[in-house]
């Protein structure tokens, strides 16, 4: 099929050029001037659109910077996403796209912000809502490996629109997935709560880290070992090892924006506020652990996670922030504590390790944060 993708950044292009490598004729624009050998790129959006099947729209609903999650938010007024950017290129692409043609947004946004927002802004073309469950450096194997594939239709049933864009994912997936099909409103809603699920799990496991820090003679693993392998009530496998808590470009702001929500449908209580204000915490009280091995601080890295070089929400960050507000000094040589921020960063010889993960298997003397059995 002919492919369009609108917005080729660290999201789009690894997606298009995945879906280049199942075949398939792929284009591309950005605002920002990109070249691949995979996908022909474009220098506007209407030469992007012409002849295309399927286009993709895959640009960023952005926070505020101060909203990503590396700093403490759990202060600041709600907000919701900034959606601009996304009318404008649906604007734009109505103008030069068909009936015979499927506009397909991908972009993170609140329940209800598409029957609102977005549809009035598309009546030349048809368009389906279909965000993906995708996470930073593993960007190409997730689109043609997720968990599940949502389509948002206006009513939620399984229009032509809908069935096209099925038939066309058939041809690309790799581990035959499972279709949802909703309103825009509930695929929305999936997206979103997805996210947030995963900053609640990671909550109450680095909750389980605090309580074994302070109740002593307590390891962590052994506890969320246990109810990790407790499959038939509570729990899978995923996210349940406690450490540096929740970052990256979606969970953190995410809770942030259904704070807002909760706050704006007048609901009465605010668990993702309890989720934000459990994060940052958290990251108070290690730091505090930090601190009692020494002052001058270094830090492994400041990504959120391993294999990126992206600080979007970045819990190290986070954590070096009440390094500094307790009066530590983060220093990148002569450390007196090495943070191992992601496992198996490699870390100064003959210096104090402060482990989260308590995996480190180095010689340097080490304080596996978590495990007071030996305390």
């Amino acid at each position: 099929m002919k492919i369009g993708f609108i917005g080729t950044g660290k999201l789009g292009m690894p997606c298009a050029e995945a879906i280049a490598a199942k075949g398939h004729n792929v284009t591309g624009y950005d605002i920002v001037r990109r070249e691949s050998s995979q996908v022909t790129m474009f220098t506007s959006i209407q030469g992007l659109v012409k002849g295309r099947d399927i286009v993709f729209v895959a640009v960023p609903t952005p926070h505020d910077p101060d909203y990503d999650g590396r700093a403490p938010t759990a202060h600041l007024e709600p907000k919701d996403f900034d959606y601009s950017t996304v009318k404008e290129v649906l604007t734009e692409a109505n103008k030069h796209m068909t009936k015979d043609q499927l506009l397909v947004l991908i972009s993170t946004v609140l329940p209800g912000t598409t029957r609102r927002e977005f549809v009035d802004l598309v009546p030349n073309t048809r368009f389906v809502y279909n965000p993906y469950l995708i996470a930073m450096g593993t960007v190409a194997w997730d689109m043609v490996n997720p968990e599940m594939v949502m389509i948002g239709t206006e009513d939620g049933t399984e229009t032509g629109d809908a069935k096209q864009l099925v038939d066309f994912y058939k041809t690309i997936m790799e581990n035959d997935p499972r279709y949802v099909v909703g309103t825009w409103d509930e695929c929305e809603a999936i997206k979103v709560f997805y996210n947030t699920f995963i900053s609640t799990k990671i909550g109450l496991v680095n909750m389980i880290q605090d309580v074994a820090q302070q109740q002593g003679n307590i390891n962590v693993d052994v506890v969320t070992n246990a109810l990790r392998d407790s499959t038939q009530r509570i729990m899978g496998p995923s996210y349940m090892k406690a450490g540096m808590g929740d970052g990256g470009a979606c969970h953190p702001r995410d809770n942030i924006a259904l704070r807002y929500m909760a706050k704006n449908l007048n609901l009465g209580y605010d668990i993702f506020d309890a989720v934000m204000n459990a994060r940052e915490i958290q990251a108070r009280n290690m730091a505090l652990a930090i601190l009692e091995q020494g002052k001058n601080i270094y830090f492994t890295s400041d990504s959120y996670k391993p294999g990126v070089e992206y600080i979007d929400g970045s819990y190290s960050l986070l954590v070096q922030h009440y390094v500094k507000e307790l009066g530590g000094s983060l220093v990148s040589k002569n450390a007196d504590v090495a943070v191992i921020v992601h496992e198996g960063d490699t870390v100064p010889s003959d210096t104090l390790v402060f482990d989260p993960w308590r995996s480190y298997k180095g010689n340097n003397a080490v304080v596996y944060y978590g495990n007071t059995r030996h305390v």
